[in-house]
C-alpha cells in the first residue's frame, strides 16, 4: 500500500525548487489578501465566504492539486525514469497508491491549512466558516490528487490538461453553469462545508450523501485506472 522509497523520491520531486515556489506562492497570496481585507474592512462573514469560496476553494486548491497530482508521476514518465522504478520488485498499485498519498499530503498541507488560517484571519471562524472551508479543501484535495495523478499517467500534456480542467471547468463552468455544478469537485466539497458551517452560511448545489459518494467514486476510479495504465506503460516500455 505504501512504499517509503517511492514516497521519498516523490516528495523530493514535488518539492523541487520550481514547484515549491508555486506551492508556497499561492497560499501566501491567499493569506496576504486575507490580511489586507481584514485590515481594510474588518471581520465580515460574507467577505470570508467570497474569498474562501471564490479564490481558495475554486482556484487555489485545484491549481495546487494540478501541481502535486501531475508532478507526482508525470516527470518520471516524460524522462523515462519510471521504467527503472517499475523494474524494481514493487507492485504497480503500490507505486500509484504511494504517489497518491504523497500528492494528497502535499495538496492538503498547501491548500487546506492556508485556507483555515485565512478563514481565521478574515472572520475569526465566525459561523464555523474557516473550519468548513478547510474541511472542504481537504476532501477536494483527495479527489483532485487522484484525478490529476491519473492525467499524469495517460498524457504527456497532463499539466496543460489539468490547468484546463481546473481553470475552465472548475472555476468557470462549475461556478456559472447550473448543470455543470453537479459534476464539479468544488461543489461536492462545498456540500461538506455547508454541513459544517452555520445554517445558511454556505450553500452547495449537491446534497451531502451524493457528494460523498461522488468524491469516493471518482477517487477510487481514478486510482484504479491510473494503476491499470501504469501496468500498460510498463509493458510498452519493456517491449
Amino acid at each position: 500500500m505504501y512504499h517509503p522509497t517511492v514516497a521519498r523520491l516523490t516528495y523530493r520531486g514535488l518539492l523541487g525548487r520550481r514547484r515549491a515556489f508555486i506551492l508556497f506562492a499561492l497560499p501566501a497570496l491567499l493569506i496576504v489578501i486575507s490580511v489586507v481585507i481584514r485590515v481594510l474592512t474588518g471581520a465580515d462573514d460574507d467577505t470570508a465566504v467570497n474569498v474562501l469560496g471564490g479564490f481558495a476553494l475554486a482556484t487555489m486548491v485545484p491549481l495546487i492539486g494540478v501541481i502535486a497530482g501531475t508532478g507526482a508521476i508525470g516527470p518520471e514518465i516524460d524522462d523515462g525514469s519510471v521504467i527503472y522504478l517499475l523494474s524494481k520488485p514493487v507492485k504497480r498499485h503500490t507505486v500509484i497508491l504511494t504517489k497518491l498519498i504523497v500528492a494528497i499530503g502535499v495538496t492538503v498541507v498547501f491548500s487546506a491549512v492556508p485556507t483555515l488560517i485565512a478563514g481565521f484571519v478574515l472572520n475569526g471562524n465566525s459561523q464555523q466558516i474557516a473550519v468548513a472551508y478547510a474541511a472542504a479543501a481537504a476532501v477536494a484535495s483527495v479527489a483532485y490528487s487522484a484525478i490529476f495523478l491519473l492525467l499524469g499517467t495517460v498524457t504527456r500534456h497532463a499539466v496543460v490538461a489539468g490547468l484546463v480542467y481546473a481553470l475552465v471547468w472548475e472555476s468557470l463552468f462549475g461556478s456559472l453553469i447550473p448543470g455543470a455544478r453537479t459534476l464539479s469537485v468544488q461543489q461536492w466539497s462545498l456540500a461538506l462545508a455547508q454541513k459544517i458551517g452555520a445554517e445558511g452560511a454556505i450553500s452547495s448545489d449537491v446534497g451531502l450523501p451524493l457528494a460523498l459518494a461522488l468524491l469516493i467514486g471518482v477517487t477510487a476510479a481514478a486510482t484504479w485506472y491510473a494503476s491499470r495504465k501504469l501496468r500498460t506503460l510498463t509493458l510498452a516500455g519493456e517491449e
